[in-house]
């Protein structure tokens, strides 16, 4: 099965199995504050293509216009139901029409926004040759972003300094490693993230 059928297969299956608790979380993000459902998050996708990737809102509107780029647990513009949202990875879901659009993969390295890719050095520049996904290794190790970040008075420094590093080390190795086999095993070891977080 190629990689772009699984991943149009899966995508529909998943709009479809999890519409209901679509329409559950649009409805609570409504009750909150009354903003948009969807935060559109302007990212760079394969061969440096700009795109606008879907994620539930889980800040207060407006929120990339009062802070930073990184997001630590304790951040301010993180709502109520965001914090919850944010805590099972459940932001991600909207990312289905992504993929189910071809701007997307369900793995590959997480598409990032133009203020971080133009800091690319050339090796860096690979990660763009293949399409971005919803999880990868980078995501796996990193699962937790916002509980380092939690705390600091500078959370971008932090990012900068001992996340971003390994990110970028482990999403090259995705780049160079890439197969239906690797994509399995990272969407199941993805699975069991989640899972353990119920826990």
């Amino acid at each position: 099965m190629s990689k772009r059928l699984f991943d149009i297969i899966f995508s529909l299956i998943g709009v479809l199995v999890f519409s209901p608790l679509f329409l559950l979380i649009t409805l609570l993000i409504k009750l909150e504050d009354g903003g948009s459902m969807f935060y559109h998050g302007v990212r760079v996708g394969r061969y440096g293509e700009p795109f606008k990737m879907f994620k539930f809102r889980t800040m207060v509107m407006n929120a990339d216009k009062i802070g930073g780029h990184s997001t630590a647990d304790d951040d301010p513009r993180i709502t109520k139901i965001g914090k919850f949202i944010r805590k099972y990875k459940l932001d991600e879901l909207p990312q289905l029409i992504n993929v189910l659009k071809g701007e997307m993969s369900f793995v590959g390295p997480r598409p990032e926004v133009p203020f971080y890719v133009n800091m690319f050095t050339e090796e860096e520049k690979e990660i763009l040759d293949v399409k971005p996904g919803i999880t990868d290794w980078a995501s796996l190790w990193d699962s937790d972003e916002g509980a380092i970040l939690a705390g600091n008075p500078d959370p971008e420094r932090i990012y900068m300094e001992k996340i971003r590093p390994e990110k970028i080390r482990l999403q090259l190795k995705y780049v160079k490693e890439q197969s239906f086999l690797v994509d399995i095993g990272i969407i199941f070891e993805t699975l069991w993230t989640i899972i353990k977080r119920k826990a």
